[in-house]
């Protein structure tokens, strides 16, 4: 279970990889805050950023605005939206407590090319929470909540969210190309130890 935004209103639905990651074909199922349900069809997903587009066959829903997140700072006033421990539909609130934020969660096969990039708050997130919304005080979505630090599985004080504007252009790569379109250089940046430096 996962929490979602819908960013389309012909269904098109941000959430994270990891709440549809081996979801069968027919296996997605999602319900509205108005407790309609549908079916939902996987378009497409990037595990480097833990993000991933499914689509409802709706129209005329409501949609979120996404806002800005390079305009987010330390301090700002968040709001997590979503369903922790099958709680619909919770709010919790926090601050923005660090910017770019790596955690090195991501990248299960060590390619090193995962993107982390986080907002850390401390708004309450548990499980369940996945994919749903950091939205500020304006009510726009800047961050989709992913993550939170932890010894026993739930909040513990600090959770994490990748920035809209990443989750943006991934999710318009999906919808436009199936899979998200990216540069590479062929060089990796490593920290010099003694060995190599020998």
């Amino acid at each position: 279970a996962g929490s979602g935004v819908i960013i389309s209103t012909n269904g098109y639905i941000l959430t994270n990889n990891h709440v549809v990651d081996n979801a069968k074909s027919d296996g997605i199922k999602v319900r509205l805050s108005d407790t309609r349900e549908f079916k939902g069809k996987l378009i497409g997903t990037d595990k480097l950023t833990d993000l991933a587009v499914i689509k409802i066959e709706e129209n005329n829903l409501p949609v979120a605005t996404l806002g800005n997140s390079d305009d987010v700072d330390v301090g700002h006033i968040v709001f997590a939206i979503g369903n922790p421990l099958t709680l619909t539909s919770t709010v919790t609130q926090g601050i923005v407590s660090a910017l770019g934020r790596p955690l090195r969660i991501i990248d299960d096969n060590n390619t090193g090319y995962a993107i982390e990039n986080f907002i850390q708050t401390d708004a309450a997130v548990n499980p369940g929470n996945s994919g749903g919304a950091l939205v500020n005080i304006s009510g726009e979505v800047i961050g989709i909540n992913t993550a939170i630090a932890t010894t026993n599985a739930r909040y513990q004080g600090y959770s994490f969210a990748i920035p809209i504007n990443l989750a943006k252009k991934t999710a318009n790569d999906i919808i436009k190309y199936g899979t998200v379109r990216r540069g590479y250089i062929g060089v990796r940046i490593k920290s010099v130890d003694a060995t190599m430096a020998k």
